[in-house]
């Protein structure tokens, strides 16, 4: 879609939606009380404001380094930075103790995307990243 759309218009129909969903599953199990604001924290009201910059900043990166490693990257700082929040006690979390285990998942989840970038410039299903020039082929051959 951003190809046909542009990195605007994606990023509006994501949100949009998002919102739409949210609105909607809110108002189903929530009812009237999903406008009760006042017991809201100060830091939920910029969680949407970050999303924009995430959504944003994820079209980008899908158009720069491809569909697969952006969200590798996505999906692996959002779990370090939730060890790091959980285990610092951040953000009103209960402080949770940082183990050996969980340092040996991030690792393996850190040299998995790492594998996969190193592989990706080694094969690639048998195609070049370089662009085929058949008019240069055609030339070589008369």
């Amino acid at each position: 879609m951003n190809e046909h759309a542009g990195s605007w218009a994606t990023t509006t129909l994501v949100l949009g939606l998002g919102f739409l969903a949210s609105f909607t599953l809110g108002l189903l199990f929530e009812g009237k009380h999903l406008f009760i604001l006042h017991n809201m924290k100060t830091w939920y009201w910029f969680s949407g404001l970050i999303g924009v910059g995430v959504v944003t900043c994820l079209v980008q990166g899908i158009k720069l380094l491809g569909p697969t490693y952006a969200i590798a990257i996505a999906l692996t700082s959002q779990l370090v930075f939730a060890l790091l929040w959980d285990s610092l006690g951040w953000l009103g979390l209960n402080k949770v103790p940082f183990t050996f285990n969980q340092l040996v998942g991030v690792l393996v989840i850190l040299s998995g995307v790492f594998v996969f970038k190193l592989s990706e410039g080694r094969t690639n299903g048998g195609q070049s990243k370089i662009p085929h020039n058949r008019k240069a082929d055609q030339t070589s051959v008369s």
